[in-house]
């Protein structure tokens, strides 16, 4: 790479845009987002591809993150926000059950909150095939084989109903489809869930009744029971149980997902997803685009329809009906995306690729052009964490000279692309003011909101639709918004992962995050003191696994799937399942377990199977030997 102005790399982007669209469409440039991204810069980067590319080509990161959860709790709420109440609740709570997380390593912050509910006497449940930093720390643990959440969560609602520990009166209240649902959870009898999931009959028998007898009960997902193939089905199957013990709207109660990213929820609010405008709003409904053509001042005729989802748009790049120019900002998809090296390959077949970061990643290092812009401390905006309250982000230090933010970066762009009118924005503050015009109506609803009522708050909740309203702290107190004000029961059978071990490749592969690193690594690997705790990945193997495949303690291995290989060190771990090897993503090249992972998509969600996939392990040479 050489060092060139900001003119000359700016004018280049829009010569390659220009030249691109002219020979392929205005579809042939495309843009990949970030759950890193304030809320200001998410929201200008898809008025951006939308407007000044006027391109549908645009999703994001955060389709690999909480997209299955986000569908489900649409299809059975009305509504998404993670979690619907106020983190304080769960330090309340007389149990919480939590599949498929493990915050101790991925979302430390929030231990405090478990480690206070268990204190009171409160109990911690967890349901995950590792038995985790955040397992040992409850008081049960259902070691489920991967995939089959949708197959537990269903034995559970089975037993509810068949010992009478379901809320009867809540159900015929608040919800509707309960009788598909229970027609459902009859074909789940606890020996099947037994054969299906390896979690024992008193086991699912026991934790059942301690669901159903508790006072206030919560029930969390994460990751792992959503980045499979049928992710969406196994939080609707969750979702069915916290309706059945009508927990939802309930203080000290409920359902929620856990975030994965700084602005998870944020970030899929602001209309960087494929489908999606401002307010969290659906682009293909014609009243929200024409909302959304008032507030930009065009006519709704010239927004683009639905886009490719996140892995179909990168799986599109180079071919010829593809994107051939692509926009990436703070994403590093050569190591996070599944299937990780074919995206690779496809990246270097772009005609030109654009990369915005403040690190050389991975995907960097292919770029045609790297604009060097500022980092997380370096810029001004706000957030919304994973309880849907809107924080301010304050600017610690100036950055470097020479050193551009994303809105500046934009609006140039969009001025040289002849869009000045739509794009004069100085800082995140005036962004934000056209976000909550945006927002308006939405049912993330931002109207009520300005940077002086957080800071005097501490943050607020939305939906905060006026300047008097205090902000939601709690959802789905007395009705849902959905068409008939009920929350929704969903038939949730099982189907199972898109590949099961074999005599080829005889193992389950499960992936995650670890306490020493973050997402993708590019930030955390450079890191000395972090990259000294854990400078390269290791393969969690059981001693009985380990023994039958020639493995000891630190040997190097190779992993395979029918996509690719990576390399790792052996790490015994006495409490995996035998069947079961996990590996953490944060490396990249040889070491990068996605290189592996399964493209195969969620229906509804277009939700990659990070989480399961066939595998087989063989002993490398170790240096020297």
């Amino acid at each position: 790479m050489l060092p060139v102005s900001w003119d000359e790399a700016l004018d280049s982007i829009v010569q390659h845009i220009q030249i691109t669209q002219q020979r392929y469409g205005k579809e042939a440039v495309g843009v990949f987002g970030s759950g890193a991204l304030t809320n200001e810069e998410a929201y200008l980067l898809g008025k951006f591809a939308r407007l000044a590319l006027n391109t549908s080509q645009i999703d994001y990161n955060g389709r690999f993150c909480m997209s299955s959860a986000a569908e489900a709790m649409n299809r059975a709420f009305g509504l998404d926000r993670g979690l619907p109440f106020p983190l304080e609740d769960l330090a309340q709570a007389e149990v919480i059950l939590l599949a498929g997380s493990n915050i101790a390593e991925t979302m430390p912050p929030l231990m405090q909150y478990l480690d206070r509910q268990q204190r009171a006497g409160g109990l911690l449940i967890t349901v995950d095939p590792r038995h985790s930093l955040t397992a040992r720390s409850g008081q049960r643990h259902l070691q489920l084989t991967p995939g089959s959440d949708a197959v537990l969560a269903n034995g559970l609602l089975h037993v509810l109903i068949r010992d009478g520990l379901i809320d009867e009166d809540y159900i015929a209240q608040r919800t509707s489809h309960f009788d598909a649902a229970r027609a459902m959870a009859a074909a789940y009898w606890p020996e099947r869930v037994e054969r299906l999931t390896g979690v024992p009959e008193r086991d699912l028998v026991e934790v059942a009744h301690l669901l159903g007898q508790a006072h206030s009960t919560i029930i969390l997902t994460g990751r792992g029971v959503e980045q499979q193939r049928q992710g969406v089905t196994n939080v609707l199957a969750y979702i069915n149980v916290a309706l059945a013990l009508g927990l939802v709207g309930k203080p000290g109660s409920g359902f929620g997902s856990l975030t994965g990213q700084g602005n998870g929820q944020g970030g899929r609010e602001h209309g960087q997803k494929a489908n999606q405008l401002p307010g969290y709003r659906r682009i293909d409904d014609p009243a929200a685009r024409a909302s959304i053509a008032r507030v930009w001042g065009i006519d709704e005729s010239e927004l683009p329809g639905p886009g490719r989802s996140a892995y179909e748009l990168l799986a599109s790049l180079g071919t010829p009906e593809g994107v051939r120019c692509l926009f990436v900002m703070g994403s590093n998809p050569v190591v996070s995306a599944p299937n990780a090296l074919h995206i690779e390959e496809r990246l270097a077949a772009l005609d030109c690729l654009i990369v915005c970061d403040f690190f050389l990643s991975e995907t960097a290092r292919l770029a045609t052009i790297v604009l060097p812009v500022t980092q997380w401390a370096e810029e001004e905006g706000t957030l919304t964490n994973l309880e849907g309250r809107v924080i301010h982000r304050r600017r610690a230090f100036d950055p470097p000279a020479g050193v551009w933010d994303e809105i500046t970066l934009l609006c140039e762009l969009a001025r040289r692309l002849g869009k000045d009118q739509y794009f004069r924005f100085r800082n995140a503050r005036e962004v934000f003011e056209e976000l909550r015009r945006a927002s308006a109506g939405g049912l993330a609803d931002y109207a009520g909101i300005t940077y002086e009522k957080i800071d005097a708050q501490q943050g607020v909740f939305w939906p905060c639709p006026t300047p008097d309203h205090p902000g939601t702290p709690r959802l789905f107190a007395d009705s849902f918004p959905t068409t008939d004000g009920r929350a929704r029961f969903h038939v949730t059978h099982y189907q199972g992962p898109g590949e099961e071990p074999d005599r080829d490749y005889p193992l389950y592969l499960c992936t995650g995050r670890i306490l020493a690193h973050y997402q993708s690594g590019s930030q955390t690997r450079r890191i000395s003191q972090l990259r000294a705790l854990s400078p390269e990945p290791l393969i969690e193997i059981h001693p009985i696994t380990a023994r039958e495949h020639g493995l000891s303690e630190g040997d190097l291995a190779l992993l395979s799937t029918r996509r690719a290989s990576m390399q790792g060190r052996i790490r015994i771990n006495e409490t995996i399942r035998q069947d079961t090897l996990f590996v953490p993503f944060h490396w990249g090249g040889v070491q990068a377990v996605n290189r592996l992972t399964n493209p195969a998509l969620d229906p509804m969600s277009r939700m990659p199977e990070f989480k399961v996939c066939a595998v087989r392990i063989e002993r490398l040479a170790n240096p020297g030997e």
